[in-house]
């Protein structure tokens, strides 16, 4: 296994990449409304960045860049809780670090119409029906990571299953709440521009579901190797 050392700088690396190219591509969208991004556009920055990102990451840390895939992890005992902690407060400091950047770098005008990218719930959404859209939201991404990346039978795509989910969570739920999946995505655009309405779904709706998947792929779908038996008897 790579040193902590490795790991929480893959990890620094794939997530600062993430929270860059997703923040910046909401600042250009609402900054420049002719720029002809879209939701479709912000979907498909979203899906490639995090593709590329895990990918290039997932042999050095497992590519999690998301506390939710971390603590999913950690309850299914698929990390050890020092290092879950590290991973955590690594992917949260490159999250306010990614925000910050695109604050200094971008047109003042779109940072602030965009808010820096920090995900709104709509208002006919209630709190409970956000978190219950992060929730499922979420759910789909983790178990594209168990699927893809955690089960010894998993195809041989890198990242870009993981990175897929998030075109179809994407256009489905950032309408309703931004569609963040991912609390440093939420928490570093919002530490910077001092945004936290809401901010509380963006924790609990993805841990709920990251920790649903993980439950569900650890005791039903993955295969039941000698080791896990042991496990798990």
């Amino acid at each position: 296994m790579p040193s902590l050392t490795r790991r929480l700088t893959a990890e620094a690396l794939g997530t600062f990449g993430l929270v860059f190219v997703g923040a910046a591509v909401v600042v250009v969208n609402g900054g420049f409304p002719n720029s002809g991004i879209g939701l479709l556009g912000i979907a498909l920055a979203h899906a490639i960045v995090l593709s590329v990102m895990v990918t290039v990451t997932m042999t050095i840390s497992g590519g999690h860049l998301n506390p939710a895939v971390t603590l999913a992890l950690l309850v299914v005992r698929r990390i050890d809780l020092a290092s879950a902690g590290a991973y955590i407060l690594t992917q949260l400091a490159a999250a306010a670090l990614a925000a910050v950047l695109v604050k200094l770098l971008f047109p003042a005008n779109a940072v602030r119409t965009a808010m820096l990218g920090v995900p709104v719930i709509a208002s006919s959404v209630s709190l409970g029906q956000a978190i219950g859209i992060e929730l499922v939201l979420t759910f789909f991404l983790v178990t594209a990571v168990f699927g893809t990346a955690v089960s010894p039978d998993a195809p041989r795509v890198g990242g870009f299953g993981i990175g897929l989910v998030l075109l179809f969570d994407i256009l489905v739920g950032g309408p309703l709440t931004g569609a963040a999946m991912n609390p440093a995505r939420a928490f570093g655009p919002a530490l910077v521009a001092g945004e936290w309405v809401g901010h509380l779904v963006y924790w609990v709706g993805p841990i709920l579901g990251g920790i649903l998947a993980a439950l569900l792929w650890e005791y039903v779908l993955l295969p039941r190797t000698p080791q896990r038996r042991r496990q798990t008897d």
